[in-house]
């Protein structure tokens, strides 16, 4: 069994099979109205709060690309397919989950969509008491890869961060983890995992169940 304090999870793509829904969204609206290689500019989005997004699509579109406009469409379509607690979970994120707690560990979110979004589907999927707090990407500065995001949920389950683990599947994800001296794991979604990730984190495990193995055994 490892020794540690805390495990902060990232949600999309960590606890919710939804990164591939948002990229199948983002397609929808780009075949209406004919924007290019979006499924390409989705994955460098991957892990950014809604303000560095829009920053990315703004650069790679133009200052005049309609981004709020088209964001609005899409997030229509995601919640049509996932609200009311339709999205699906990844497996093994209850067993993990109660194994933490069970142990006594502290558990925290630290996600860069909105707060109020986190919390809904959290709570559509019946894991939000799990959680001792919730971090979102609108009530830290600066968005992942910074360090923020992390520190922040340290500070406030009141652990410091070398005694905390972070699943994350992103690359911007875990170079936030990596930036706030917590350990790191990888658990792979979209983005293949690369030198850097090798580096950067603790360990790189295939599934929440592998993880809970890793943790406890």
């Amino acid at each position: 069994m490892k020794r540690f304090e805390a495990v902060i999870f990232d949600m999309d793509g960590v606890i919710f099979d939804s990164e591939l829904l948002v990229i199948k969204c983002w397609q929808v609206v780009a075949d209406k109205y004919e924007i290019k290689n979006i499924e390409d500019t989705c994955h460098k989005c991957l892990g950014l709060n809604k303000d560095a997004t829009k920053e990315l699509m703004l650069g790679v579109y133009g200052a005049d690309f309609p981004y709020d406009e088209y964001k609005a469409e899409m997030s229509a379509l995601f919640h049509e397919q996932a609200a009311g607690g339709k999205l699906p979970m990844k497996p093994g994120v209850t067993g993990l989950l109660q194994t933490l707690k069970k142990n006594g560990r502290k558990v925290a979110l630290a996600s860069s969509t909105r707060k109020a979004v986190v919390e809904q589907e959290l709570r559509d999927a019946g894991i939000l008491p799990y959680f001792d707090r919730v971090i979102c990407g609108d009530m830290v500065k600066r968005s992942k890869p910074e360090p923020d995001i992390y520190l922040e949920a340290c500070r406030q389950i009141h652990v410091m961060p070398e005694q905390a683990y972070a699943i994350e599947d992103s690359y911007n994800g875990i170079r936030s983890a990596h930036a706030a001296r917590l350990h790191p794991i990888m658990v792979p979604d979209l983005a293949p995992v690369t030198e850097e990730m090798q580096e950067l984190s603790d360990v790189i495990l295939d599934s929440l169940t592998e993880v809970e193995k890793y943790l406890f055994l």
